[in-house]
């Protein structure tokens, strides 16, 4: 029986039939079903009731926490459901699998919404109270929670959402601010002068993590630094003629801290000479006669930059001992010292002069510099908040390096036109590179030296918590090598080499919502600070941000609130900075996990995109190890970004964006779940409109099997079951591949390679089901009498099948799975998601009979392209109107297909045998040498009621005229 079979000529035999009977329909309608089963769940408390089952052991994925300041985009939608697919298969796997959402609600962006609110009303921010501008921002934040909670769970994912946890909440708050201040017990904590990555537009000093990097147009410079003299002689290296009118030549992308040089940074093994200009024009501002030295590398393309026609090399040069003048010395005193020159392993001859400028107060290779040769004391302070000139820098205060919209300000052209007017300029230009923005703003940032508040992870912690090593840096690097399991390894990699090579963390930022930095220091001569360390103190902050929130730390009166009457508030100072909102996120651990009674800490997983290396995954590790002396993870899996479907990352201005809530519209959320399944989260990920219209059309091939199941199965009873060793060969080899599949199935999600479960899962109901077992067993199920053992058999293994594909199945196509589970065993608070995955038992496993079943479908595969080679040429209909002769060269093959009904696996009506030579004219594949296909009719009368064409039918006159023998019996 074929599954295009018109039901229309079945005649009077239709009703004896046992046709699929199902009310589960085709067609899924998801959009509007799936908010049923989002309500069903809700109301029998699925979540809740799988944390009832008894001696589970715990698993934990901690939630890294989205920003709540808007609706959710497709990465979003990616992030929460690949956490969905962990922590549903590995509650089905045997463990009790908890999941609690979290919010981060802190920091620059929301606080800069209401900035924009307050200048639309034409409020200045820094004229409201801290505490009245903080509880705008808690209420914005409020509201975009409520949002995204909706949005996520839209998406079927499930974990504890009454009970989320938030980084605004007062516990949160309080536990942040007691895990500062075991930084300011362990000695961590310390107040340097440094530079930092400063937002002029914000006003804010930005981690690494707050940056990212955009192609920018700066100018750029050649400019020329006077050599004066030689430390070790005292002269210009013994030979004043030599060294008459030359110049140590830099380069710089970033003229405006010229002002700021006090160095110049040359490597030993890059080779220099000094050079003569014999040939320029007129005009130009490197004249005939002048010298430069320079890289020799780079020598040929300074000159083409300052448009020089013709020069000569003098000698080899030393640069080490050289010293040079300030090139804006000859206009104002400001600048009159000697430059020296430093040695540093970052230069290079790739590009520029080999010489590099160095202002140690914007740059970090300038600073480390600078420490490692004692001369910190030379660190300038000319740049403000708004990165502008401070008053005291002659020429030049007032003018801005970027402004407040982030355009480049006047700053730059007014150092060059500076350097032109000194003489100091050899060449200049303009250069497109990358360059680092606020990935907030999306404005320009500087490097500004300010004073900040800073993490040591080099410095030994007297903590007690050094199983690891004593240092942050050292527990970091080996909780990545010795505790952590990287999924996939790269990011191993990636995270060491940032932890190996990164400065002390910057906690301080300048601003108002967050948690502050809750401590109190003691000005000391030389701008030094104490730091008070009293854990009286402390436990009074902590206790009050319990019961009020971390507002109580801005309120009239904190201060002598919390230094009681053991410290003077006179002579200590509260710090008003607010922490770095990296570490309110890196301390989730402790609140989420550790002092939840459904935490364990370490946890088991964090799950986030590959930019959290530098983000969530770093600031984790910092915090952790610094707190509690290891990561706080056992496992991290990265997944890739999405992208549009021809690769072109996502922007709104482009319109190539894919809302999750647009694809839940036109298609359900099942849809965009098994996007996120079929997909290599690896590596990035391409969504779009063809893309889904695949996804939706691999969706309707499975839903289709699985309405196969659910009709064959109508009235399903346990008498019918037989044992495996009742079973024909076939239904014993489903159940060989349904034991190679819980293995594999298993492997999968405990490796969480979703893909790869998917589409094990996936080629087995559309090739080995769908294409095979189903169209060979249609026959039997409908037309064998109910007691038939065949029938049975396979209405045992159809019953196994179901219980494996929607378990195997439901922790990525979560509202699917529940629709076919309720169709067959409806209930009032069942659920597909209350069960386990089922037992399979490893003695249906059966290679040998796994192998000869291989051969047998090989065999088969010629069998029916001869068939469709006879329905295209309109010889036959259907396959049952053949009766192949089949030519087997290979003996113990044929007696391998002799040993089953082979024309029951071809669906034909009969089938011949035969070791003989097949005509040249018969069937071949080239994949399947020795076999052959020769067409061949059945003899006898066609049943009505089964179709076969067979030579008993009309042999029952008495009984059933038209029908075979098998029917006969099954009408009997």
């Amino acid at each position: 029986m074929t599954a295009d079979t018109p039901t229309t000529e079945l005649h009077d035999y239709k009703d004896t039939l046992f046709l699929p009977a199902t009310d589960f329909p085709m067609r899924a309608g998801l959009p509007q079903r799936e908010p049923g089963w989002l309500e069903r769940w809700q109301r029998i408390g699925v979540y809740q009731r799988l944390r009832e089952k008894p001696a589970r052991t715990p698993f934990v994925l901690h939630d890294g926490p989205p920003y709540a300041n808007g609706n959710l985009h497709i990465g979003h939608a990616l992030n929460k459901l690949l956490k969905d697919f962990v922590v549903r298969s590995q509650q089905m796997m045997g463990r009790d699998s908890r999941y609690v959402p979290g919010w981060d609600c802190h920091g620059l962006p929301i606080e800069w919404k209401i900035e924009e609110q307050y200048r639309a009303k034409g409020k200045n921010k820094d004229d409201v109270p801290v505490n009245e501008l903080r509880a705008e921002c808690r209420k914005f934040a409020e509201h975009w929670v409520g949002i995204q909670r909706g949005e996520f769970k839209r998406l079927g994912v499930t974990g504890d959402w009454e009970n989320p946890y938030l980084t605004m909440d007062f516990h949160a708050e309080a536990v942040i601010a007691d895990e500062f201040m075991k930084f300011v017990m362990n000695g961590a904590l310390y107040r340097g002068s440094k530079p930092v990555m400063w937002s002029p537009v914000e006003k804010t000093a930005l981690a690494e993590a707050e940056v990212e990097y955009h192609d920018h147009q700066s100018p750029t410079v050649w400019v020329k630094f006077p050599v004066t003299g030689n430390i070790k002689s005292g002269s210009i290296l013994g030979n004043p003629d030599l060294y008459q009118n030359a110049s140590v030549v830099i380069w710089t992308t970033t003229p405006w801290t010229i002002p700021s040089n006090r160095g110049i940074a040359f490597s030993s093994k890059i080779e220099y000479g000094l050079y003569e200009v014999t040939d320029a024009p007129a005009d130009n501002w490197l004249v005939l006669g002048e010298r430069l030295v320079l890289a020799d590398k780079l020598a040929s393309s300074t000159f083409q930059a300052a448009r020089v026609e013709g020069y000569k090399r003098i000698r080899d040069v030393d640069p080490e001992g050289l010293l040079t003048l300030h090139p804006l010395a000859e206009i104002d005193q400001f600048w009159s010292y000697s430059v020296p020159m430093l040695e540093g392993d970052f230069v290079t001859d790739d590009v520029g002069t080999g010489f590099v400028h160095m202002a140690p107060s914007h740059g970090q290779d300038d600073y480390e510099l600078f420490v490692k040769t004692g001369r910190v004391d030379q660190m300038t302070h000319n740049i403000l908040e708004d990165s502008s000139f401070a008053r005291h820098v002659p020429f030049f205060a007032g003018l801005q390096v970027f402004d407040a919209k982030g355009k480049e300000g006047k700053a730059n052209a007014a150092v060059i036109d500076k350097l032109v007017e000194a003489g100091a300029l050899a060449a200049r230009g303009r250069l497109k590179h990358s360059y680092p923005h606020s990935w907030r703003s999306k404005a320009p940032v500087i490097y500004r030296n300010t004073p900040q508040w800073f993490v040591a992870i080099d410095k030994p912690l007297a903590d007690g918590l050094g199983t690891y090593g004593d240092t942050i840096r050292q527990r970091a690097l080996t909780s990545i090598d010795r505790l952590v399991e990287w999924t996939p390894q790269t990011g191993r990699n990636r995270l060491h080499s940032m932890i190996e090579a990164r400065p002390d963390w910057v906690l301080s930022r300048q601003r108002a919502w967050g948690v502050p930095l809750t401590c109190f220091v003691k000005r000391l001569p030389e701008g030094r600070v104490e730091i008070l360390r009293d854990p009286a103190v402390n436990a009074r902050i902590k206790a009050a941000f319990e019961a009020e929130g971390a507002d109580a730390w801005f309120e009239d009166g904190a201060a002598t609130r919390f230094l009681g009457n053991d410290h003077d508030p006179a002579e200590w100072e509260k710090v008003t900075d607010i922490l770095d909102v990296w570490f309110d996120s890196g301390s989730t651990h402790a609140f989420a996990l550790r002092d939840r009674p459904d935490g364990i800490w370490p946890a088991n997983l964090y799950l986030e995109g590959t930019d959290q290396h530098r983000g969530w995954f770093h600031s984790s590790m910092l915090q952790a190890c610094g707190t509690m002396g290891r990561a706080p993870y056992e496992g991290v899996l990265t997944h890739g970004f999405t992208l549009d479907e021809n690769g072109l990352k996502m922007s709104k201005s482009v319109g190539n964006t894919v809302a999750p809530e647009n694809v839940i519209k036109q298609y359900g959320a099942d849809i965009l779940r098994l996007w996120v399944a079929q997909s290599d989260y690896t590596a990035d990920l391409r969504i779009g409109p063809e893309i889904l219209k695949g996804t939706a059309d691999s969706y309707r091939r499975l839903r289709n099997t699985l309405r196969f199941l659910l009709g064959s199965l109508h009235g399903f009873d346990e008498a019918e079951r037989v044992s495996p060793a009742e079973m024909p060969e076939l239904e014993r080899w489903v159940l060989h591949r349904l034991a190679e599949l819980d293995v594999a199935v298993r492997a999968g999600y405990q490796k969480y390679d979703f893909q790869h479960v998917f589409q094990q899962l996936f080629q087995f109901c559309t090739v080995d089901l769908s294409a095979f077992y189903f169209d060979i067993r249609k026959d039997a199920l409908y037309c064998d009498a109910a007691t038939s053992p065949r029938r049975r058999a396979a209405r045992t293994v159809l019953d196994l099948l179901f219980h494996r594909l929607t378990t195997w199945l439901a922790p990525m196509l979560a509202f699917t799975m529940e629709e076919v589970w309720l169709d067959r065993f409806p209930s009032e608070d069942g659920s597909v998601h209350l069960q386990d995955f089922p037992e399979t038992p490893t003695t249906w496993l059966d290679a040998d009979l796994a192998a000869k079943w291989q051969r047998i479908r090989a065999t088969r595969r010629v069998v029916t392209g001869a068939l469709e080679v006879e329905r295209r040429e309109k010889r036959i209909g259907a396959s049952l109107e053949a009766a192949p002769v089949v030519h087997v060269a290979d003996e113990a093959l044929r007696t391998e297909l002799a040993s089953v009904p082979f024309e029951e696996i071809c669906i034909t009506s009969a089938l011949t045998l035969t070791g003989a030579g097949a005509p040249a004219e018969a069937y071949r594949l080239e994949e399947a040498p020795g076999i052959a296909v020769a067409p061949g009719a059945p003899g006898g009368e066609k049943c009505a009621r089964c179709w076969r064409i067979l030579p008993d039918v009309g042999a029952h006159a008495h009984t059933h005229a038209a029908v075979c023998d098998r029917c006969d019996t099954a009408l009997a």
